[in-house]
């Protein structure tokens, strides 16, 4: 995908010597929304580090191999028809096996002032339930504090944070490991919102067509992709919190949870050639669609159950890819706006405000929206505001795990307009003749 994103112009090698306290951190900020990252010398470390790879909806769809209108349907498709996994003996992600100070090997950034310390932020955890042994994968922030020890931050209702506590309930650590540069499919469905249980390596099998291949840990039962470039294998000790201090968040300002739990690792596994990956974390563009695109393919799936002619459905930048959501339905009937809000509030408590509009709107097209809001909307009638609704620790306003949410309803209802909704536009033969006339220009007849 590299290869391709330089092929599209969309790619900045840097050879230029770059400092992993901050510099890094900036390097990938002000590359965030146009270009995808390689830096080939970072101070005190022989790894390449790259980043800013899934950074908007044209990428995704290059990593999915489907047109940008098709990248919910491929996901949903994928939780539908999941594929098992094959283990294979010898997996190029082991090629490198070192055993000892695993974490100081690895070019891990300190991105922002009033952080703490430096994070892995694209580590893609595997682990398996110590009840079912059933997979799951997910991402989680690693604060680096020894050479093999880290503080991992997991929202207490994650699944992997569930795991654990199970884990600690029957006097044990729970065996896990820290993926970094696995396939971008394997990324994406490691984003999907799930049932716990429900294996998301089963669904990258079914974007992919064929089965993952995973390799088998070499300290625990725990199955990593094998293509991957970077390995480290621990065990989460949920009974053993560790204070975290000031992080920064998805919205782009810092949050202090309090405390996250201790990792200790003791195997790092690598490509010959390895190369460690970066998300550039707060409000930039890789965090924002990463969580983005896998919450709208979620809230699709439920939203079809019971409004037959909901269309595409899209989780906006301006709401950090998580909050705000926009819902286009079809010749919406009386009720159905405010019956899809419901769904998304119940579905995922983290969305915060949706919105409502008609087929003719794109829900991706903040502009668009904001027009059918100005122009299709009676805020007396068209908005609903609900306070009291759960919301996620994460949420910048919430208190007591509470926040108000607001509903806008803007679609077309009868009787509003006695002139309709009709574009004021010039016929489509004139637009056809222009166009010609447009063409001709630019190429110089």
């Amino acid at each position: 995908m590299l290869e391709d994103l330089r092929q599209r112009g969309e790619l900045l090698v840097v050879d230029e010597e770059v400092d992993p306290i901050f510099d890094l951190s900036a390097l990938f900020s002000l590359t965030h929304d146009t270009h995808a990252v390689i830096a080939n010398r970072v101070k005190g470390f022989d790894i390449p580090v790259f980043g800013n790879l899934l950074a908007n909806r044209d990428r995704i769809a290059l990593a999915l191999d489907v047109p940008r209108e098709g990248i919910l349907q491929s996901l949903l498709a994928s939780v539908q028809k999941p594929v098992t996994p094959v283990v294979v003996q010898k997996a190029p992600v082991q090629d490198v096996v070192l055993w000892q100070d695993v974490l100081v090997r690895l070019p891990v950034p300190t991105f922002f002032s009033k952080e703490t310390g430096p994070y892995i932020t694209a580590g893609l955890m595997v682990a398996r339930d110590p009840e079912t042994g059933l997979g799951n994968a997910s991402y989680a922030r690693l604060k680096i504090l020894g050479p093999n020890e880290a503080m991992i931050g997991i929202a207490p209702n994650h699944h992997l944070a569930i795991m654990a506590r199970k884990a600690a309930a029957k006097g044990e650590a729970l065996p896990f490991a820290v993926v970094l540069g696995a396939h971008p499919i394997i990324q994406l469905a490691a984003c999907l919102y799930l049932g716990l249980g429900d294996d998301e390596m089963h669904c990258a099998g079914a974007l992919f067509g064929e089965p993952v291949r995973m390799a088998r840990c070499k300290t625990s039962e725990v199955l990593v992709p094998a293509e991957a470039e970077i390995v480290i294998e621990g065990k989460i000790h949920a009974d053993n919190p560790v204070k975290e201090g000031l992080v920064s968040e998805y919205h782009g300002m810092y949050e202090d949870y309090g405390s996250g739990v201790l990792a200790t690792f003791d195997c790092l596994t690598m490509r010959k050639d390895a190369m460690f990956q970066v998300i550039e974390p707060g409000y930039h563009a890789e965090h924002i669609y990463l969580a983005a695109i896998p919450i709208a393919a979620s809230l699709k799936a439920q939203l079809s159950r019971v409004i037959l002619n909901v269309g595409d459905v899209a989780v906006t930048a301006s709401g950090c890819g998580r909050t705000n959501v926009v819902i286009q339905i079809h010749n919406p009937r009386p009720g159905q706006a405010r019956r899809a809000m419901a769904i998304c509030w119940g579905a995922v408590s983290i969305v915060k405000t949706v919105t409502v509009v008609d087929s003719d709107v794109d829900p991706w097209d903040l502009e668009a929206v904001e027009l059918a809001k100005s122009t299709r909307m009676r805020a007396e009638r068209d908005i609903l505001i609900v306070p009291g609704m759960t919301a996620d620790r994460s949420e910048p306003q919430e208190d007591s795990f509470l926040v108000t949410k607001i509903g806008y309803d803007a679609t077309c209802k009868s009787g509003d307009r006695k002139e309709g909704y009709d574009k004021a536009l010039p016929p489509a033969d004139s637009y056809e003749r222009m166009r010609a006339v447009i063409a001709g220009l630019r190429e110089g007849r």
